[in-house]
């Protein structure tokens, strides 16, 4: 048959020769034949049970049953369905045909025979039919047997068998129906429908009109909720397949079932709040269909965004942020990857809601007698916490509270006030009763105290999302002073300058001791100081005012035991000094900032910090915000994978920098500095295309003044011929930095060298040839256009002398007819008597003769005129070959007509 040839030679490509394990191949023949030509029923049964253990121990025995058996058991399955055993026989020896046999020993590269046995009957549509159609079968092991081979066909052949299941009518509605069977069996189906259904839209489509909702929350209401085994995991991960990226499967669950049952199984039962792997992979899955819910759609969905805050205010309505705040936040004892699904979504839930947020903000947690807002408790988590993933998740919390939210950002700013205590000296733990603020720089006081930066570092992360965009919170934290660490060290210090100084520390205890666990705590505080000074004068000038910053600032830039990252935020943070600069005193204004730059640094290799931080790891691999991957048995296998998911995820990442930053700095960040990169580069162009200042010569001070004496006259006039010389030579030097940075960077970078004029007249070049090509182009399509036209004139002229030529053989024809018509009267007169016959011969020969002329005379006439448009269709062919046109192309079809006359001339 046609499958086993199919097998055989895959077999023979793989193997080389049909000799190998002949005696396996033997064995299984024998047993195949007993099966087919049995004459005793209880031998074919003894004969298949023999089958199925053979191919179910050893490989070579599947590798030979499926060069031979598919025929045969399919045909048992086929044509026996009336003896149960051989049906269940047949199917278990699928089964284990299907099923991989694992052995510690063995080379790892070696094909497997049970992926081969399932792509070979996946590719059978007839098969699979034959499969379905037994789900409907009474016996408990067909059903249960049939749906396991559909599974291992699904889990190696996905689309093969979605199209082919797609293709069988009411082949989704069979499956539905085991979702109603017995545990056994509904456990399986669900198994296979979750395969099933993954990106597989039409199959989606077809399982929630055959009730997959209700038929889902019916099997997870009685196995318990999240307390429930694996059956509630299939259940969830079915009900998310369903739900992602489709917003007419969201749009329905919300208007029929409802959000309450998914809700309910967040609400975490009794009184120990116990968490076993089994309980968290489950409310992980829970908590998933819930962020597929507030992603509302997929991007290309034209109702994404409507869909999405409907579902953010229903999920508000059933009280959804309680569930949260109580598995994130109040629960310390789940599991951290629990808590920090739910922060992403307490985060997700007051994105760009502004009554979800309103609701954050006013919630408040705890017993009656410590109670405190909820924002504070998820603060703490930011300062305490030793997880880095929990740091990121409540992070999350907070960018998008801020985000958009003026006034949420002024409420916080409003509690960013000192503690009255001492900063230092009150340790973490004693932050209860502290304000929002008050903790909150509390934690930047702390960390000189301890020696500990990586607190400072979240702090600056939660101010940078209070400042973002808000030029009031800018000017408000503006004026925010901290008592010094010591009262012997001096008068209070501005937040702005506090957290400078703290860059530059952590830069010398990296030099130090080198510890990897603070190359992400610069970036973070310069975000911060980037954010503060981006479109705030003010804020520059605090800046500016402590002249060892420029100086820290200048050296950062160019220092070489910083990353990329570092030294690149560095001169962003530099030039955010010139654009913002609104300064007109001396050694301050942005005019000096551009010319320390110079100087220290170089104009080049300040632009190239630029260029080598955007193609740094975390620059270029910055993507818009996604959604996890999804949860599924292979990615939660055990606890420890689950925990470890998202570091697994971070730390596989190979470059200098730390890998939390590329979850702390998001495309809106990274877009944010690219502008501001296009608008440094222009700004100190401009700075050095005017002079520092209008120098206005007013004639005055070159003229003697009024009882002024001739010496002092000549004094002042030294003095001012000495300040323009001073000028002079600062101008001078400056030039000659700037040549010699041109220098070097022709030297270090010749294709930079071009830049200027040689790109000029390349370009310029370039741009003529590229008008001369056109024009050129144009003509010969003018010219092409001509020459099309000449050869349908010519076609058409062809056409003409063809219908001319038609038309002679016609009355050629017809004369022919007449002359027959004639010789036959001339035979009748002959009859009828001679004395006519010399007279009829001579008119006969004298028609002949005049018709065989008049014809000749037409026919030269028409070979000449042929003539000439033989040799034109030559030359406008030759002419078309050289444009490049396919003459042969245009030519045919002319002249077919003709062949007909002509053949009928031959034979007349």
């Amino acid at each position: 048959m046609d499958l086993a040839s199919r097998y055989k030679g895959v077999v023979g490509f793989v193997f080389g020769n049909e000799n190998s394990n002949c005696s396996e191949d033997s064995y299984v023949e024998r047993l195949l034949d007993r099966i087919s030509n049995g004459v005793l029923a209880e031998d074919r049964r003894n004969a298949i049970a023999e089958l199925q253990t053979i191919v179910a121990e050893s490989r070579a025995g599947q590798l030979a049953f499926g060069a031979m058996g598919f025929p045969v058991l399919m045909g048992v399955l086929k044509e026996e369905r009336d003896d149960v055993e051989m049906v269940r026989g047949a199917l278990e020896t699928l089964v284990s045909a299907l099923t991989p046999i694992d052995h510690a020993k063995g080379p790892t590269n070696e094909v497997q025979p049970a992926l081969m046995n399932t792509d070979l009957l996946s590719r059978e549509s007839e098969s699979i039919s034959l499969l379905l159609s037994l789900l409907s079968e009474e016996d408990f092991y067909v059903r249960y047997y049939t749906l396991q081979i559909l599974t291992a066909l699904l889990t190696n052949s996905p689309n093969r068998l979605q199209e082919a299941i797609l293709s069988i009518p009411r082949g989704i509605t069979r499956l539905m129906d085991m979702l109603m069977d017995r545990e056994v069996i509904r456990n399986e189906a669900l198994l296979l429908l979750t395969y099933l259904t993954r990106e597989a839209e039409e199959i989606q489509k077809i399982v929630v009109f055959e009730g997959a909702f209700e038929k889902i929350f019916s099997i997870m209401k009685e196995e318990g909720g999240s307390d429930g085994g694996v059956v509630v995991q299939d259940c969830l991960e079915l009900l998310n397949n369903l739900l992602r990226s489709n917003a007419s499967n969201q749009v329905l669950l919300r208007e029929t079932i409802g959000f309450d049952p998914l809700i309910s199984i967040l609400k975490l039962r009794g009184s120990s709040y116990s968490f076993t792997q089994q309980k968290t992979i489950n409310l992980l899955s829970a908590l998933e269909t819930i962020n597929l819910l507030m992603m509302g759609g997929s991007e290309a969905d034209p109702q994404k965004d409507s869909n999405k805050i409907t579902n953010k205010t229903v999920l508000a309505q059933k009280k959804l942020l309680d569930h949260l705040l109580m598995l994130g936040v109040e629960s310390q004892w789940a599991p951290i990857a629990l808590r920090c699904s739910a922060l992403r979504c307490i985060g997700d839930l007051v994105a760009g809601h502004s009554k979800n947020l309103d609701a954050l903000s006013s919630k408040v947690l705890g017993e009656e007698r410590q109670v405190e807002p909820a924002l504070n408790s998820i603060l703490r988590i930011i300062l305490r916490t030793s997880s880095m993933q929990e740091f990121i998740a409540a992070d999350h919390v907070f960018k998008n509270f801020c985000e958009k939210n003026t006034d949420g950002q002024a409420m916080l700013a409003s509690t960013l006030i000192p503690h009255p205590n001492s900063m230092t000296d009150a340790s973490l733990e004693e932050d209860v009763n502290m304000s929002f603020g008050s903790m909150l720089l509390h934690g930047l006081a702390l960390s000189e105290s301890d020696g500990d930066l990586e607190t400072c570092c979240r702090a600056a992360s939660v101010i940078t999302h209070i400042l973002k965009d808000n030029s009031q919170c800018k000017e408000k934290v503006l004026q925010i002073e901290l008592e010094a660490p010591m009262p012997s060290l001096g008068a209070p210090e501005l937040l702005l300058h506090r957290i400078v100084r703290y860059l530059a520390v952590v830069s010398s205890m990296k030099n130090k001791d080198g510890k990897p666990g603070y190359s992400y705590v610069q970036p973070i505080i310069l975000k911060l100081l980037i954010t503060w000074l981006a479109d705030c004068p003010n804020a520059v000038q605090c800046f500016l005012d402590s002249r060892p910053h420029l100086t820290y600032l200048l050296e950062l830039v160019s220092s070489t035991s910083s990353t990329v990252c570092v030294r690149g935020l560095a001169a962003v943070l530099l030039g955010e000094c010139v654009i913002y600069n609104k300064s007109s005193e001396n050694g301050k204004d942005g005019f000096t900032i551009a010319d320390a730059i110079s100087q220290k640094i170089g104009l080049t290799s300040y632009f190239l910090k630029f260029d080598e931080m955007q193609r740094s790891f975390i620059f270029s691999s910055v993507k818009p915000a996604q959604s996890h991957k999804p949860l599924t048995r292979s990615t939660t296998a055990s606890m420890a994978e689950i925990e470890d998911v998202d570091e697994n995820d971070l730390t596989d990442q190979k470059n200098e920098d730390h890998p939390i930053l590329a979850s702390v700095f998001d495309a809106q960040f990274v877009n944010f500095v690219k502008g501001l990169e296009v608008n440094i580069r222009e700004k100190i162009v401009d700075v050095y295309s005017r002079p520092k200042s209008d120098v206005a010569v007013v004639p005055a001070e070159l003229e003697q003044k009024g009882g002024e004496s001739d010496k002092e006259y000549i004094k002042r006039l030294k003095a001012f011929v000495e300040t323009q010389c001073s000028e002079i030579q600062k101008l001078l030097g400056r030039n000659a930095t700037l040549a010699e940075d041109l220098a070097r960077t022709g030297h270090s970078h010749p294709e930079l060298m071009a830049g200027s004029g040689s790109d000029r007249v390349q370009v310029e070049t370039l741009r003529r040839d590229l008008q001369e090509a056109s024009q050129r182009v144009e003509m010969l399509k003018a010219e092409k256009a001509k020459i099309e036209s000449e050869a349908l004139m010519y076609q058409n002229l062809a056409g003409k002398l063809e219908s001319d030529l038609k038309s002679l053989s016609d009355a050629y024809n017809s004369l022919e007819q007449t002359n027959i018509h004639l010789e036959k009267e001339a035979k009748t007169l002959k009859s009828g008597g001679t004395s006519t016959s010399p007279d009829i011969e001579a008119i006969k020969a004298e028609a002949r003769e005049e018709a065989q002329k008049e014809s000749e005379a037409e026919l030269n006439d028409l070979l000449v005129c042929l003539g000439q448009e033989q040799s034109k269709v030559e030359k406008l062919s030759a002419r078309l070959s050289e444009l490049g046109e396919d003459v042969d192309k245009l030519l045919e079809g002319i002249g077919d007509d003709m062949a007909l006359p002509e053949d009928e001339d031959e034979e007349d």
